[in-house]
């Protein structure tokens, strides 16, 4: 009878690849973590430090939606604040389940050179499921799962309408897997730090010894050894955010991984090049901060409003089409008059400029510190 999923494999869970066909990708990926962590050098404690807030509260955020729970993003950023120590004044109160999630994302970001033991992920378990005992939905946390209700199925997609992707193993397997999956996971190998982070997702993805919470945990397992692979706490990206994005291919090449042989190539590749696109993002988002602060230190001696300073913190950022008097209105809720005097006051004071081709109306956009000017953000 032949195997069905990969775990059946008499050689599992001894996963073979083709290194030379990842070795181009290890190098670009390993020169995207040089570039970002060189541009993270040239920023200012307070952008650095927003930075990373960030980055933790989108990895937070995207690997729950991943699974269809969105969160409160403020609440989310400041359960992260309050847990770094930093001093942070629009914090607002956070709900247990955040808290819990975030509590496992800092500790396996922070904490990244720890042991990870069972009694780790039991606790990051409980984290992320505080209300496990309460009547709408009662989970058994702090334990690996059971069979009780039929094999655990791996789906994606909305509820009435999801799609099996596989079966994984056996609950009278886990405690054995586990074991060994651990053992591989402290052990030193000769296998490269972030291939180990794209092994390390797909096998405890494919165990998924949890009743539920198993995407987040491996997501956090995968993070915890990038930290690793940087000797840093520091997290400039975010994994997840990427994933989000490529769920659906996410979910097929997991599928077919699952469905295949040892040789996991396919899904190191898959892997490598989503970290290369999260590390590539990362970048562009610090280059914007780095833009921002340049810009505001060219223009620190003028004097704005806040009106002013919105829209220009909108022209910094993703500004969409072209600026015109009637939208600045529209924007900040002032009359189309007073529009036009914050505007003209920009020109006067060398923030502003006309577009030479405006169309029927006028528009705007920043003018930067060689005298030209930026685009209009479409």
């Amino acid at each position: 009878m032949p195997n069905r999923y990969i775990y059946e494999h008499s050689s599992w869970p001894h996963f073979t690849w083709r290194q030379n066909d990842l070795a181009r990708q290890l190098s670009e990926v390993r020169l995207s973590q040089g570039i970002l962590i060189g541009k993270m050098v040239s920023l200012g404690f307070e952008q650095m430090t927003e930075t990373v807030v960030n980055s933790l509260t989108d990895e937070v955020q995207k690997s729950n939606e991943i699974e269809g729970e969105r969160l409160n993003r403020e609440q989310v950023r400041s359960s992260i604040a309050r847990r770094l120590g930093i001093d942070d004044g629009g914090l607002v109160a956070s709900q247990r389940n955040i808290d819990g999630v975030v509590e496992m994302m800092i500790d396996a970001t922070q904490n990244y050179d720890k042991p990870m033991t069972e009694e780790r992920l039991f606790r990051w378990h409980v984290d992320l499921f505080p209300s496990a005992n309460s009547r709408i939905m009662p989970r058994t946390v702090a334990a690996w799962r059971d069979d009780q209700s039929g094999p655990m199925q791996v789906v994606s997609g909305r509820v009435g309408r999801q799609k099996v992707h596989f079966e994984a193993p056996e609950a009278s397997r886990i405690p054995d897997e586990m074991r060994r999956f651990l053992d591989w996971f402290e052990a030193t190998t000769d296998c490269d730090p972030l291939q180990k982070a794209a092994m390390a997702h797909l096998w405890f993805v494919t165990i998924h010894p949890f009743q539920d919470g198993n995407g987040r945990i491996g997501r956090a397992i995968a993070d915890m050894l990038l930290a690793r692979s940087e000797r840093s706490s520091q997290r400039f990206y975010s994994m997840s955010s990427q994933i989000l994005t490529e769920r659906t291919t996410y979910y097929e090449i997991l599928e077919s991984t699952q469905k295949g042989d040892m040789d996991i190539t396919a899904w190191m590749q898959w892997f490598l090049s989503c970290l290369g696109r999260a590390l590539m993002n990362a970048t562009v988002n610090i280059d914007g901060i780095v833009r921002k602060e340049r810009f505001w230190q060219q223009f620190r001696e003028i004097t704005i409003n806040d009106r002013q300073r919105r829209i220009i913190n909108m022209l910094l950022d993703d500004f969409y089409g072209k600026l015109t008097s009637s939208k600045w209105a529209r924007i900040t809720s002032v009359s189309q008059d007073t529009a036009s005097r914050d505007i003209e006051d920009l020109v006067g004071k060398g923030v502003l400029m006309k577009d030479e081709f405006g169309g029927r109306s006028t528009s705007y956009s920043l003018r930067t510190s060689h005298g030209d000017s930026r685009t209009s953000m479409t």
